[in-house]
């Protein structure tokens, strides 16, 4: 099996009436450009109708112009990481997954502990993908936007040195000038998105609307994501199941503060690859 099963109002009275959607996704690192997979008819997915699959929906009038989206992996036993690091849990399709959603975001927003842990470079230009974001109004690679309090960032990374488009840092209005001003200095575009110093996730939201950034990604880490999801931000959560298991303390993929009723949210797609499962989930 290795297909990607919608799920519409057809699937849940005719499961054999869906058709599947693209099956395999781009490769961040220079990978295959075409998806392996094949519809029932022998149809081989391109790259266009693979990115149709993952699309920011459309907004309806009175609903909120931006679309938050979270990436993220997990165990079988619900760990978000390995020795402190997502990589050892992921797997090659995985990765095209990832490099797929960010292909279609116009920033990516992450915590600063995962630009750490992760070793965080700035997202580039996709050939493949550059007439699709032409027409969405988009530069040629999305934006990163780092949330740090304390702006405790190594200006001298690749991040800051040699982006395609600015950084953004998203940090509280009682952050340390000395450390805003050395990340404006690094290049930085410094966002004001909370009274503390702490950064409040609906009012990040804003600020980055404001600058025309709708398409919104973040992957994380699990302290971020558990802010968005307590805030009420999140609209849409992509998760990768991996067929693991990692027992110790590690981390869930959301973590922080508990909310009072938990959110209820719909399957929208499924993926299932080498016991792999890739699932996307909308706000219900």
């Amino acid at each position: 099996m290795r297909r990607l099963f919608p799920v519409t109002d057809e699937t849940v009275t005719d499961r054999t009436a869906a058709d599947p959607a693209p099956a395999d996704l781009a490769d961040e690192g220079g990978g295959a450009r075409r998806a392996h997979g094949r519809s029932p008819g022998g149809h081989e997915w391109s790259l266009d109708e693979i990115a149709d699959a993952y699309a920011y929906p459309e907004p309806r009038p009175g609903e909120p112009v931006a679309w938050l989206r979270a990436n993220m992996v997990s165990t079988l036993d619900g760990a978000a990481q390995h020795d402190g690091r997502s990589q050892p849990i992921s797997s090659a399709t995985d990765m095209r997954v990832f490099g797929t959603l960010r292909a279609l975001a116009d920033v990516v927003i992450v915590g600063a502990q995962t630009v750490r842990q992760e070793h965080y470079r700035p997202a580039r230009a996709r050939a493949e993908f550059a007439e699709r974001r032409e027409a969405a109004g988009q530069g040629a690679a999305p934006a990163i936007a780092i949330v740090s309090a304390s702006l405790d960032l190594d200006f001298s990374l690749p991040l800051f040195t040699s982006p395609l488009v600015p950084t953004l840092i998203l940090t509280g209005a009682a952050a340390a000038p000395d450390r805003v001003a050395a990340a404006e200095k690094a290049g930085a575009r410094v966002l004001i998105a909370g009274d503390g110093m702490g950064v409040e996730p609906a009012r990040a939201v804003r600020a980055l609307a404001a600058l025309g950034h709708t398409r919104l990604l973040t992957e994380g880490g699990p302290r971020l994501l558990g802010q968005l999801v307590a805030a009420g931000v999140l609209d849409e959560l992509c998760l990768t199941v991996s067929p693991m298991l990692a027992a110790g303390g590690a981390q869930r993929i959301a973590g922080g503060p508990a909310v009072a009723v938990p959110q209820r949210f719909a399957l929208v797609s499924l993926l299932e690859e080498d016991g792999f499962l890739y699932s996307r989930y909308g706000r219900a």
